[in-house]
């Protein structure tokens, strides 16, 4: 059952941020980025997952709304399509839809817990990805095994490094190949994640030296406090200290560059958002423009009005947090 969407306040703390910025409402600057969350289905029920995903979902992009989303793909405009979940492998129509896609010579990423395509059902996929010039993004937490499997579940850390060297052996993340591998770092805690170009040349010694492994790039990704984050926030007592935290590293400068304002998230049911998180929040794209999939009209999208919340604090905090890491050097 869908839930009503909460509604701002007058005393929204991002929203006084943004009229102090002189930047209320805040704007989209066209769509360059079409990101499609196929399903909430996963293979592991990860304590960050800000999408609650897990083995008992089972909401999935119908065939007839994945078509539509292809027409939308095709645009000049977008040149990203970028495809979600929960875990994507485990949609039944995504070899077709990567093939269906890759025939629009865009840039194609694929975002997974790289467990997954160990499992026989899956390991084809990384064959799949191979031949379609997919770029990876791979979910690993920590470098540190005790704090990946912490957030993931005892062992995943390892079956990770398993998943990488079968990647590698493809030519993923492997210098020169072509082939990107990229990784996501999310901090074990609550706080903010360090300085991007430090952690990953030391994700970079670490995977090197002990375990032989290559990779394109690590993404640094701020926890937004929903989902399950929200409920370990809330459990530990943390709530009120990580908001705070994060309304203090506000950066005014990260206004102009984050992925709202050149993205449209597509959630499993054609619905329409600004960005992954207002999505797992039930708060779609303003009331003036078209909000589903089969509705979509480029040139209202691609100037509307961003909705946003707290929450938002986590993609302007420090260096900035968005799907493809910070957002200052």
């Amino acid at each position: 059952m869908i839930q009503p969407a909460p509604r701002a306040s007058s005393t929204d703390e991002f929203i006084k941020r943004l009229i102090d910025c002189g930047v209320f409402p805040l704007q989209a600057s066209g769509i360059e980025i079409l990101q499609m969350n196929i399903t909430r289905q996963c293979n592991l029920t990860c304590k960050h997952c800000h999408v609650q995903a897990g083995p008992q979902r089972k909401e999935a992009m119908s065939r007839e709304t994945i078509i539509e989303c292809i027409k939308v793909a095709s645009r000049p405009e977008i040149t990203t399509i970028d495809i979600t979940g929960g875990a994507p492998e485990m949609h039944p129509d995504l070899e077709w839809l990567i093939g269906e896609l890759a025939s629009l010579n865009k840039r194609l990423i694929v975002r997974s817990n790289l467990v997954v395509m160990l499992e026989p059902a899956y390991r084809h996929y990384m064959d799949v990805f191979a031949a379609n010039n997919v770029e990876l993004v791979g979910s690993l937490p920590d470098y540190n095994a005790q704090k990946a499997d912490r957030q993931r579940g005892a062992g995943t850390f390892e079956l990770v490094i398993e998943a990488i060297r079968a990647l590698n052996l493809r030519s993923f993340g492997v210098p020169g190949s072509g082939l990107a591998l990229h990784l996501v770092h999310n901090p074990v805690g609550a706080f903010l994640p360090g300085p991007q170009h430090a952690l990953e040349a030391e994700y970079r010694r670490v995977l090197r030296d002990k375990h032989n492994l290559e990779f394109n790039t690590l993404f640094c990704l701020v926890n937004s406090p929903i989902g399950r984050y929200r409920d370990y926030l809330k459990r530990s007592e943390n709530l009120s200290d990580y908001m705070r935290t994060l309304q203090c590293a506000f950066n005014p400068q990260n206004l102009d560059s984050i992925m709202c304002r050149t993205t449209i998230s597509v959630g499993w049911d054609g619905r329409l958002y600004d960005c992954d998180f207002n999505q797992m929040l039930n708060l779609p794209v303003n009331s003036g423009s078209p909000n589903h999939i089969e509705k979509f009209d480029f040139d209202r999208l691609a100037k509307r009005e961003i909705v946003v919340r707290s929450h938002c604090f986590s993609c302007t905090a420090g260096a900035g947090s968005s799907c493809q890491g910070a957002l200052a050097p």
